[in-house]
């Protein structure tokens, strides 16, 4: 996929840049397979702010997708690559020999027409999903569980893949795309390839409208707000915060560990921080 630019017709226009969607092969979604998509505009059920700088957007539904690809021995093919506005990766639209249809994220590579299948015989062949126990030590993959059966939860952002390092032990050992090297079980499961649009870094949205239709609102210094909105906040023109720089809760913002401790944690090899 390329990247589109623009001439400078206008301050919105000079720096924009958006893709080209080349790899789009349709703009109609597969209606069996939307939901609802609720916002709750960065508040509580008590309506009060706890997401800072959220709210708004355009509206849009969701596309239920398929993160456990346990459709094992059911032959599937790509009916379509489509864009969704949820998330940064393209999906791919399959149609099983069973009559079912699903979504599943688009592999860089991946085209119209290609065959897809799941399970521990499935071939190493880009979209194809399996066990990390039958992956061969140096694949890249996407898509991929934490916990056995538990559907995949990492490595699923547009360009992203983590490799295969190593096997042993019952584990496997991957180097994820932050840099971080963890294990995971071998019988969790994986995608072959690199996820789709890698393109996407490149993207310059070029005005602040474009992160508005994105729900995104505007970010304010702490000294600007008033004392009951931010420790830094109040005094009378500019004014140093007096204090050091801390959350709108008060805890320091520079150099305090916010990483709760998890059950995973002991499975990390080496963080993706020094």
């Amino acid at each position: 996929m390329a990247i589109k630019k623009f001439n400078p017709t206008s301050p919105g226009r000079r720096h924009m840049s958006l893709p080209t969607f080349d790899e789009i092969t349709t703009s109609e979604p597969e209606k069996r397979l939307l939901e609802p998509l609720k916002k709750t505009a960065g508040r509580n059920s008590q309506g009060r702010v706890t997401a800072y700088h959220r709210g708004g957007g355009t509206r849009r539904h969701y596309r239920i997708i398929d993160w456990k690809r346990n459709k094992d021995g059911v032959p599937g093919k790509v009916a379509t690559i489509e864009y969704d506005p949820n998330r940064t990766a393209f999906i791919a639209l399959i149609h099983y020999a069973d009559g079912d249809k699903r979504y599943i994220l688009a592999a860089n590579g991946l085209k119209v027409g290609d065959p897809i299948h799941s399970g521990e015989d499935a071939d190493i062949k880009t979209g194809n999903n399996l066990p990390l126990r039958k992956i061969p030590v140096g694949t890249l993959v996407h898509n991929i569980e934490l916990y056995p059966s538990r559907g995949a939860q990492m490595v699923r952002a547009a360009g992203a893949a983590a490799q295969l390092m190593a096997k042993e032990n019952n584990k496997a050992l991957l180097r994820l795309p932050s840099g971080e090297v963890r294990q995971v079980s071998h019988d969790c499961r994986a995608t072959i390839g690199q996820v789709g649009n890698l393109e996407n870094e490149n993207v310059k949205g070029g005005k602040a409208g474009r992160s508005r239709w994105k729900g995104i609102r505007p970010n304010i210094r702490g000294i600007a707000t008033n004392p009951c909105d931010h420790p830094h906040g109040g005094g009378e023109a500019r004014s140093t915060p007096g204090r050091p720089s801390s959350t709108p809760w008060g805890k320091p913002a520079l150099g305090l560990k916010t990483r709760k401790k998890k059950a995973s944690d002991a499975l990390i090899v080496r963080r993706r921080k020094k």
